[in-house]
């Protein structure tokens, strides 16, 4: 008996959804019955590529998704299925753009330097009514909505389970709040290493919105669903411990508490942003929430340009404390694994190189914004992503060549498609041109 058909017998599970996450973050799956996992534990689970986002053709063979028996976990809301991540492989060969690989390579490259990268994720969603047209509560309006108890507790009978499952399944959460926009909420969870995180973060999106969905509501993670609106971010905590289990970011004697080792990975981070967004914020929508006119709230609580400051919500980097760093840039279309990969790999190489972040900004970038001259600048579109990317010979090298044409091309051809539609803001300003 393998180790997984061990656990699901244990567990006393009747079935388990073996899933993969493919490059567009779409979680693909396969029922299978307890009697039948043993057999599939060792040869896997087979699926037509071509049918996901894989960047396959009909002519390839079944692609094989083998699970990780240390990723498995119960459904509390259908407590006799399990769901178990899968890693890919295709004709026996491990595939290059199977994005937990991907992780799994940047993990390796991190253990070979002595390394490992713990992280948390704030990852925000808006409950919606089923349509998506607007907020499923209509008593959910008020112009500074963020934190408002009456509204949170209205929504109780979701959140409530949503965080005893999460107890369930071990995760740690500590809060759940409402967000900044009208409907907007999150739940946060103790950080991880990062496989395990980015395990937690594809499947809290499942459990999100199989919730949602069976109390008449529709769950989004999308960047900016509501133009007038905040828009979901998914804020990343970062730091790298060593092999032993001690933190590497602290210093008590350096600028806000930070080591030397935490300011060079601060560096790949902020020398790789143009190129990271093309990841981090991987929709033609997610350009709607960066550097974007103030929300009906006040503010965005979104990057504008590539800078950090300290205690600061107004930059791209964000210093809480003399333990980590926060990310802010990455939205609620980022992908669980390729997230943790592209940071592991662009903090990486600011380490290998010994980069220098500059200096640090503590202006609110909002109300008086940098100059172009003291901050880089992000892309403005999906395009412009794209082609920072490309242009990103260092990382692309990190993540791998054959992952990245596979990505490149799919995306580029997801932001072809959009530029050839004609939208309805086109027709009203000029069909009687």
């Amino acid at each position: 008996m393998t180790d997984l058909a061990r656990l699901v017998r244990d567990q006393g599970l009747s079935f388990l959804l073996v899933s993969f996450t493919d490059l567009f973050g779409v979680q693909r799956s396969k029922l299978v019955p307890a009697s039948a996992v043993a057999s599939m534990a060792e040869a896997g689970a087979g699926f037509a590529g071509f049918a996901a986002w894989l960047d396959l053709s009909p002519a390839d063979g079944d692609v094989m998704a083998i699970p990780d028996a240390t990723s498995l976990m119960a459904l509390p809301w259908q407590p006799q299925v399990g769901w178990v991540a899968a890693d890919l492989s295709l004709n026996g060969v491990p595939m290059e753009q199977c994005p937990r690989r991907l992780l799994q390579r940047q993990r390796q490259r991190a253990a070979a330097l002595g390394f490992e990268l713990r992280s948390g994720v704030e990852a925000e969603f808006f409950l919606l009514d089923p349509a998506g047209t607007g907020p499923a509560d209509a008593s959910d309006h008020q112009s500074k909505p963020c934190y408002d108890q009456m509204a949170l507790m209205r929504r109780f009978p979701l959140i409530g389970p949503l965080l005893e499952g999460m107890e369930q399944l071990g995760w740690g959460p500590y809060q759940a709040d409402h967000e900044d926009a009208n409907g907007q909420f999150e739940v946060n969870w103790t950080f991880a290493e990062a496989l395990v995180t980015a395990d937690r973060h594809a499947f809290f999106k499942v459990m999100v919105k199989t919730l949602a969905e069976a109390q008449g509501m529709r769950a989004s993670f999308m960047p900016k669903p509501v133009a007038e609106l905040t828009g979901n971010g998914c804020h990343t905590h970062l730091s790298l411990w060593d092999l032993e289990g001690r933190n590497l970011f602290p210093d008590p004697a350096g600028p806000l508490g930070l080591s030397s080792l935490a300011y060079h990975f601060l560096g790949g981070l902020l020398a790789h942003a143009p190129a990271l967004a093309c990841i981090t914020n991987p929709s033609v929508n997610s350009y709607r929430r960066l550097a974007a006119p103030p929300t009906t709230s006040g503010a965005t609580w979104s990057p504008g340009g590539i800078s950090y400051g300290g205690n600061n919500r107004t930059h791209m980097v964000r210093i809480p404390d003399g333990q980590r760093l926060e990310l802010r840039l990455p939205d609620g279309a980022a992908h669980p694994y390729l997230l943790q990969a592209v940071v592991l790999a662009a903090g990486l190489d600011g380490i290998e190189r010994q980069l220098d972040p500059g200096v640090r900004h503590d202006n609110d970038n909002y109300a008086d914004p940098l100059p172009l001259e003291a901050c880089g600048r992000l892309p403005t579109d999906l395009g412009e992503a794209l082609t920072a990317l490309e242009a990103d010979s260092v990382l692309r090298a990190a993540l791998g060549e054959e992952f990245c044409r596979s990505y490149l091309k799919l995306r580029r051809r997801q932001w072809q498609d959009y530029r050839s539609q004609v939208s309805p803001w086109e027709l009203v300003h000029g069909l009687d041109g």
